[in-house]
């Protein structure tokens, strides 16, 4: 029998410790990383409601509708609809595939190509940026659903202290009604009777008039500044300012448990919003006016086809109202299991945004029908979007019906609901980037809660006599020209870098076949959609103009601010990238090669370690070039020979038996 010396053997069972040690830390981490690491949705329904939730915000209702009559009516749904086939539908089930398959959030899931993880970056800063406007947007339906809890609602009247001698004391409709004009002292005055000067100074006071919602929202809620100059427009308003630390305090409830949390509270904030809009249609219908207000918005005026704003105008309501670039899409898909049908989920999310928003304007312009019915003016003069059609027109009307306060209610309800569903998403997406680039995946709950301190600190700003002009501000720059630049560089990166069919091979893997129509999802990919997102960002630029809100236009540091807040949401796309590079070693041309690779834990380790078509980084190896191979010195004839044995065995994880030691 042979004998060997005492250190050799040694050695060799600490070689082997060693070994299966190092298998079997590696084999944890991949179960860690794939499927306790991680959270996923608690059942399906959970992350459709979610994506529904997400996709169905404002938009949806104090935008489209607006869009619809400004653009031909009817005829407005035949570039809407094409818009969704070619740009909408194929970025949703673009960026629903890829948070899937990487299941990262939505920076460290660029492992797919390095060399572009900036776009990650931007997409937190985007998400960062909106939160912090949406939640004041909250804040105020939060204010509104407050104080319609009265007998008679605050904006029905102008008798109030807020109120001043521009409020519309009188009901016009019958003077309007034959062409008169009604002066601030209820006098009806027709041109006949008065001189032509007269007559003109009466049409700039009748346009100088306000409605009584006009001025709570204005002088009573926001009690808005001059503008920027106005020294005395940083004072805070207390009022504002607890309903924006209550919303924030309704995100944090929300997402402090991430998805498990979240998915509960999506069956309430994707669901309830619908009940409200059916009772506000049955209650719209009976209403004298609607009929006018649903023609002015459905009858088809197909000569508006020819003009290309109105191709833009569905291009760009397609893109903002589905949410993609943003992160939010990445962030709920990297929660699914890696099986779950995505494309069905993105077809199904799609269709139900757009008749969502087709279906809402039936409630809207039914609305403003019976308002222009009501103050006898036409129903153009009425027709709002934005702010001023959810905090202004709306309120105005229901303040006309009978039991006020329960419309008024039902609508804030429903508003409120509509923006803290995308609210969450939103919240969740710059979560979900902090903890797992960050890998604070044990501290959620301080993640959260940080983050939703910070965000309400900054908000505060929004709830100052200035917090207008800020938060149009960040709606004009926030997720505009950034998000459509982050969208045509993300699809650059997955389809033409890291390769459109590799990508097809992915989602193969998750389906089990590629997506039908393959051809179709291919091209709209690689040439379709790219080209109809950089064909929204031209026309973008192309409608740009300075700020204003209302007559009041920022001064150009505004403007300058906003660009750099847009800009730099791209920047760090090439700065992170020149980050990287600075990182390795080698000619520049072979680290950029090195970066536009998959590193080796891009996608699920079981479903990619045997891909040899792409030539994975091992970034925990120095770069090295194509032809240069770094070989390490092997000190110890025992350690030599132990690992001679090891590449006769095959490695089957933890159940690979070690080499039989030598007997002493």
């Amino acid at each position: 029998m042979a004998t060997s010396d005492p250190q050799t053997v040694a050695l060799e069972t600490d070689a082997n410790e060693i070994r299966i040690t190092v298998n079997r830390a590696e084999d944890d981490k991949s179960i860690s990383i794939n499927d306790e690491g991680r959270d996923v949705w608690g059942s399906k329904i959970e992350f459709l409601l979610s994506c529904l939730s997400f996709a169905v915000g404002l938009g949806n209702i104090w935008r489209f509708p607006y869009l619809c009559y400004r653009n031909g009516g009817g005829a407005f749904l035949i570039p809407y609809v094409i818009m969704l086939c070619i740009t909408g539908l194929p970025l949703f089930f673009f960026e629903l595939s890829l948070g899937q398959f990487g299941r990262e959030g939505p920076i460290t899931i660029w492992k797919v190509v390095p060399l572009f993880q900036g776009v990650g970056v931007g997409m937190f800063m985007i998400a960062f940026f909106i939160a912090l406007y949406y939640n004041v947007i909250i804040a105020w339906a939060l204010f509104y659903l407050f104080s319609s809890f009265t007998a008679e609602l605050p904006w029905q009247s102008c008798d109030h202290w807020w109120n001043t001698a521009a409020c519309r004391r009188f009901d016009a409709k019958n003077c309007t009604a034959h062409e008169g004009i009604m002066a601030t002292n209820g006098t009806c005055y027709f041109e006949s009777q008065v001189t032509h000067k007269d007559w003109e100074s009466l049409n700039v006071t009748a346009q100088s008039l306000k409605l009584p919602a006009d001025e709570f929202f204005h002088n009573f809620m926001l009690d808005i500044s001059e503008g920027f100059h106005d020294d005395e427009g940083h004072s805070l308003q207390w009022r504002l300012c607890l309903c924006l630390i209550l919303s924030w305090v309704i995100v944090f409830l929300g997402l402090f448990r991430g998805v498990s949390s979240m998915g509960k509270a999506v069956y309430f904030t994707a669901l309830f919003p619908y009940t409200v809009l059916i009772i506000l249609f049955a209650r719209a219908v009976t209403l004298p006016g609607y009929l006018q207000g649903i023609s002015f918005y459905i009858t088809p005026r197909w000569h508006h086809l020819l003009h290309a704003r109105v191709w833009a105008d569905a291009a760009m309501q397609i893109f903002f109202s589905l949410g993609p670039c943003w992160g939010g899409l990445i962030t709920l898909a990297s929660y699914n299991k890696f099986t779950n049908n995505c494309l069905r989920d993105a077809i199904i999310i799609s269709v139900a945004n757009c008749m969502t928003s087709f279906f809402s304007g039936f409630v809207i312009f039914g609305i403003v029908g019976f308002m222009a019915h009501e103050l006898g003016v036409p129903v153009d003069q009425v027709a709002a979007q934005g702010a001023g059609l959810a905090f202004v027109a709306y309120p105005e009307a229901v303040a006309r019906l009978p039991i006020s306060p329960l419309w008024s209610i039902l609508f804030f309800i429903m508003l409120l609901t509509l923006g803290i569903g995308s609210q969450f998403t939103i919240v969740q997406t710059v979560i979900t980037c902090l903890v797992d680039f960050l890998e604070l995946h044990k501290h959620h709950k301080k993640v959260c809660l940080t983050v939703c301190v910070v965000g309400c600190l900054i908000g505060l700003t929004m709830c100052t006599r200035h917090g207008m002009y800020i938060l149009q501000l960040l709606d004009n720059y926030s997720g505009t020209y950034s998000a459509l630049m982050i969208g045509c560089i993300e699809l650059f990166a997955i389809c033409w870098v890291y390769g459109v069919d590799n990508f097809m091979n992915d989602i193969k893997l998750m389906l089990g076949t590629k997506p039908f129509p393959h051809y179709y999802w291919k091209y709209c990919w690689k040439y379709i959609t790219p080209l109809s997102v950089f064909f929204i960002l031209v026309f973008t630029f192309i409608d740009y103009s300075p700020s204003f809100y209302g007559t009041y236009h920022f001064p150009v540091w505004a403007d300058v601010l906003g660009w750099v807040i847009s800009l730099s949401c791209i920047a760090v796309v090439p700065i992170r990238a020149a980050w990287l590079m600075a990182g390795k070693s080698g000619p520049l041309w072979a680290r950029v090669q090195q970066l536009c690779r998959p590193e080796a834990e891009w996608g699920p380790e079981n479903k990619r370690r045997d891909d040899a078509s792409l030539n994975y980084i091992d970034s925990k190896t120095p770069l090295a070039c194509d032809d240069e191979e770094y070989e390490m010195d092997r000190e110890s004839p025992y350690l030599t020979r132990v690992s001679e044995e090891w590449e006769d065995e095959e490695d089957d994880g933890l159940h690979m038996k070690a080499p039989t030691r030598a007997k002493v």
